[in-house]
């Protein structure tokens, strides 16, 4: 049998909801069950994953698969929801491992106030994503080899092409000025509902994975109870403007809050990618 290391998805506090019955069938990474590893009134959602696909060396070659890494994300993901539709978790990254459950037992240990302020902080807070798009209509956004409509009556085709080269641009110029006022309305007029938000990277070409240009990719922490409110103030901000579009997708498990801070050094024994 491969040597085992333990695999952590997340923190939280055991005994406060039926999260254990919640694990029950249920398989993370490599179809292994999902278990807890306690400590005090901590707990972490652990499973056994074999030591040649998860040690150091290993994980820095499977970061050239990405069908692997598709994989491991989606059950990650799926034990991290599982949780989260019971109780407050603090969802950790993706590839998190240690040598063995005594480990995650003294991280859990160590790590017991940054922990619980954490989890206090997103208690009954669920994360919306929001992403505005500057989106000029396909024939605005692209040249065309063909003669804008008008052309018959220009005398020098030269200069219809760089008219219509100067409508596209004022029509881009147009969408991202709409977009950046959809952007300052949003956080106004639906912000002020959030307790936090953090400002991700635009995403580009196959990641943005539709038209237009992504100039804002921001993630909100909402009071549970206020989260439809929030969405709706969102989708009202945007109303009216030309050529901008906005996704509000959520709610999820706040994956964007809840990152031990970088300095605090991880203890001996673990790994993380």
């Amino acid at each position: 049998m491969d040597d085992q290391l333990s695999y952590v998805y997340a923190v939280l506090r055991p005994g406060t909801s039926p999260e254990g019955e919640a694990l029950t069938g249920v398989l993370g990474v490599t179809d292994a069950p999902v278990a807890l590893v306690r400590h005090g009134d901590l707990a972490a959602a652990v499973s056994p994953v074999p030591e040649a696909d998860f040690s150091e060396a290993a994980l820095k070659a499977h970061l050239e698969d990405l069908d692997w890494l598709e994989d491991v994300a989606r059950s990650h993901h799926h034990v991290v929801e599982t949780l989260g539709a019971h109780t407050t978790v603090l969802p950790l990254r993706l590839a998190t491992v240690y040598l063995d459950d005594n480990r995650v037992r003294d991280m859990l240990a160590e790590r017991r106030q940054t922990l619980t302020a954490l989890l206090d902080r997103l208690a009954d807070h669920v994360e919306w994503g929001v992403k505005v798009y500057a989106d000029a209509s396909s024939a605005d956004a692209r040249p065309s080899t063909s003669p804008p409509e008008g052309a018959a009556d220009e005398p020098d085709p030269g200069r219809a092409y760089l008219r219509q080269r100067r409508h596209q641009r004022h029509a881009r110029e147009d969408a991202w000025s709409s977009a950046a006022e959809a952007v300052r309305r949003i956080e106004e007029q639906a912000g002020s509902l959030a307790v936090a938000r953090a400002r991700h990277r635009p995403q580009q070409g196959r990641l943005a994975g539709t038209t237009g240009e992504n100039i804002a990719n921001d993630a909100y922490l909402v009071p549970r109870g206020r989260g439809e409110e929030f969405r709706e103030r969102v989708l009202d901000a945007a109303e009216g403007l030309p050529g901008v579009r906005v996704e509000v997708t959520g709610p999820w498990v706040p994956y964007s809050f809840a990152q031990v801070p970088q300095t605090q050094a991880a203890p001996e024994g673990a790994r993380q990618r």
